[in-house]
């Protein structure tokens, strides 16, 4: 059981986890929620490679069979840690503002129900098996790489004009992907919610 808890695919996902705190420091390299270029490119790099994690970790655990309950529960939560952090200091710096702040908002918003739907039908002892879409593909990728074009930011306009503006306009492709890869499990979750009733 040990032995499981520390195979590679686990090792990659605690990996993904401890990025988030290396990139909230890059934010706050100087003391203050003031991030300099180059703290841009180390938090980009960063990011990058916990998403090539993300990939591999469930792509070796199918092939090497090494598939694990803590990496089934801690898989997602490395995911929503990394997505959800940046969003909140790429708004907190204000990389993202005035309206696009909603596209954020509905992204957080569908995963934390989506979490808490899960955990309630897992006291119902409710197993939802919702298949990978191609959508929900395409809301991940659309989302890892609205958030790599963000944390680029101010420094990546000056490489690629209109940086920032990609990134905005990803990330309302990702919460309008978001809202209707959602669909499938709210759809199921509504099912048991009213046959419980």
């Amino acid at each position: 059981m040990a032995s499981r808890a520390y195979n590679i695919p686990n090792l990659l996902t605690y990996g993904r986890i401890l990025a988030v705190p290396l990139i909230v420091i890059c934010f706050f390299v100087e003391g203050k929620l003031s991030i300099s270029n180059t703290a841009r490119w180390v938090a980009l790099w960063i990011f990058v490679i916990a998403s090539i994690t993300d990939f591999l970790d469930g792509y070796l655990a199918r092939i090497w069979n090494q598939t694990s309950n803590i990496g089934k529960m801690l898989d997602p939560i490395a995911d929503k840690l990394l997505i959800a952090s940046i969003l909140l200091l790429v708004a907190a710096d204000q990389t993202i503002a005035g309206w696009s702040l909603w596209a954020a908002i509905i992204i957080l918003c569908r995963e934390i129900l989506v979490s808490g739907l899960r955990e309630y039908l897992a006291q119902l002892k409710v197993s939802v098996s919702v298949p990978v879409t191609r959508i929900a593909k395409w809301k991940t990728t659309a989302q890892m790489v609205a958030i790599a074009f963000l944390l680029a930011g101010p420094a990546g306009d000056e490489i690629l004009p209109h940086t920032t503006e990609i990134g905005i306009g990803l990330l309302w492709i990702s919460a309008i992907l978001t809202i209707y890869s959602g669909y499938d499990y709210f759809r199921v979750g509504l099912k048991h919610m009213v046959d419980e009733d």
